[in-house]
């Protein structure tokens, strides 16, 4: 295109000398004006766009002097050129942006007290979705009084609604009895003068699909690690090469000859076969007496579920049958371990173990909660903490969410010394722990939970300011102060503190 020539007219001021009259002088400027006005209706006017011929979206919304009116928000001078940030900084720089959630999907808990919204959690829903989450396995820890308990039952009651199976292994204090009761499910009560019996060698179901041969083999061995965790935890050691071969041959013999009666298996009968060492060297082929002292303390360590203070309730066949439908089943231990030993509720909450492993193992129960409450009792016991370990390492296998309820993060340190067997069985439950729930704890347990969980320093001071039923949930690193809401019907259900009332 050729480009058009325009001429432009331009007026200067004329040169007029310093010896002139006024009257000249003053011609001179109008002469000056005048040529002035008339360069510039000469020249060419500049093309503007139309508001026609112009895109709507590059139209200003406001004139180039701002938007009129007292709401112009016109404060001065200052320009601040654009800044770009990738949300992570954002996150950051604007700390009053609520976090996201986890979702509407799961349990119904109470409403998150920093973004004002429902707070649910599913355990099983979040496995596989969530980045960072790799187990459903939760840690419940609070002191007394901060409504751990009744958080805890809450998820089990509502649990239930979504189809899932609640299974309490130890109920030291007896309170899931009444929970139970209240949905249909089933308690077990063990203890002396009651006629609960549970026979921890009772050989499960076999799994639909698993070969005869293959489950023999599987059921044997649950029975070697059951009669190995209530020796080691009578004895308060490891177990000898002599001792396991001891326990080995026992078992085949006691199993041979219940197999040839059509009856079952006892931990009686295995106590009194180690009872008699010389039977044990003829059938391994070892010169006799070479297992009697093996056998001797075998024999006393079992000697105390059979006629000690525990006689009677895992040495008889089972008065009760596992149900695997019912909705809750619950094992009540509140008539063990009340003078201060925990040897006993530790023997009684193995052997249980043991029994409910039946249906936990079952592929087609489907997926269930297994809440251990107060497990910090057990904390001391390295043989049930192999037990709880591999039931925590086998959680996505078997589809089960186990739930591990303690007061301070300082039990785990209970286990042993550091560098101990029974700490590091703690640590590693700890680790395989997606979900850390927190409940208020004292000042001075503070170093050790924030130690343990990695807590920053603005959630070491809220856990140390949380009220009443208010807790820090930590999610596969993601942080919320969950505010825990109950139905007044789980009110009166879940209420331990009735006899502080009256």
């Amino acid at each position: 295109m050729a480009r058009t020539t325009r001429t432009r007219a331009t007026a200067s001021p004329l040169y007029t000398p310093s010896r002139i009259d006024r009257r000249s002088r003053r011609a001179a400027r109008e002469q000056f004006t005048t040529a002035r006005k008339q360069a510039r209706d000469a020249s060419p006017t500049p093309m503007r766009l139309t508001g026609s011929s112009m895109d709507l979206g590059l139209r200003a919304t406001y004139p180039s002097s701002g938007r009129p009116g007292p709401t112009s928000a016109r404060g001065g001078s200052l320009k601040l050129p654009p800044h770009r940030m990738t949300t992570a900084v954002a996150a950051g720089a604007y700390p009053f942006l609520a976090e996201g959630g986890l979702g509407a999907q799961g349990i119904y808990v109470g409403h998150d007290v920093h973004a004002e919204g429902a707070f649910t959690y599913d355990p099983f829903a979040l496995y596989g979705r969530l980045d960072g989450f790799t187990n459903p396995n939760i840690l419940l820890a609070g002191i007394i009084g901060m409504g751990k308990s009744a958080l805890a039952k809450s998820l089990g009651v509502r649990a239930v609604a979504f189809g899932y199976r609640i299974y309490v292994p130890c109920d030291p204090k007896g309170e899931w009895s009444i929970v139970a009761s209240a949905l249909g499910g089933q308690t077990i009560a063990l203890g002396p003068g009651l006629t609960g019996r549970l026979n921890p060698l009772d050989a499960p179901a076999r799994p639909r699909g698993v070969d005869e041969g293959d489950w023999r083999t599987e059921v044997r061995k649950r029975r070697l690690l059951l009669l190995g965790s209530l020796a080691k935890t009578v004895l308060r050691r490891e177990l000898h090469p002599m001792e396991h071969t001891a326990l080995d041959v026992a078992l085949d013999q006691v199993v041979a000859r219940a197999e040839a009666s059509g009856t079952t298996p006892l931990l009686g009968e295995i106590a009194q076969v180690l009872g008699f060492p010389e039977q044990l060297d003829s059938a391994v082929g070892e010169m006799p007496g070479r297992l009697v002292h093996a056998a001797g303390d075998l024999a006393h360590a079992l000697r105390r579920l059979v006629h000690g203070d525990l006689a009677g309730l895992f040495d008889a066949p089972s008065t009760v049958a596992f149900d695997p439908a019912a909705p809750m089943l619950s094992i009540d231990l509140s008539r063990l371990g009340g003078a201060g030993d925990d040897t006993a509720l530790v023997l009684a909450m193995t052997c249980a173990s043991a029994w409910m492993e039946s249906a936990l193992a079952d592929p087609d129960a489907g997926q269930r909660w297994v809440i251990y409450d107060e497990a910090w009792r057990v904390m001391r016991h390295a043989a049930l903490l192999e037990r709880m370990q591999s039931q925590w390492k086998l959680s996505r296998g078997l589809g089960i969410a186990n739930v591990m309820i303690i007061h301070r993060l300082s039990d785990l340190l209970t286990a042993g010394d550091a560098g101990s067997r029974g700490r590091a069985l703690a640590e590693g439950l700890l680790t395989d722990c997606s979900t850390r729930i927190i409940y208020r704890q004292e000042a001075d347990q503070l170093g050790a939970a924030a130690t343990l969980l990695g807590l920053t320093g603005v959630e070491t001071r809220a856990v140390s300011a949380l009220t009443k039923g208010r807790g820090l949930w930590k999610v596969a690193g993601r942080s919320f102060v969950t505010q825990h809401l109950l139905h007044p019907r789980e009110r009166e259900l879940f209420d331990t503190d009735s006899r502080m009332h009256a």
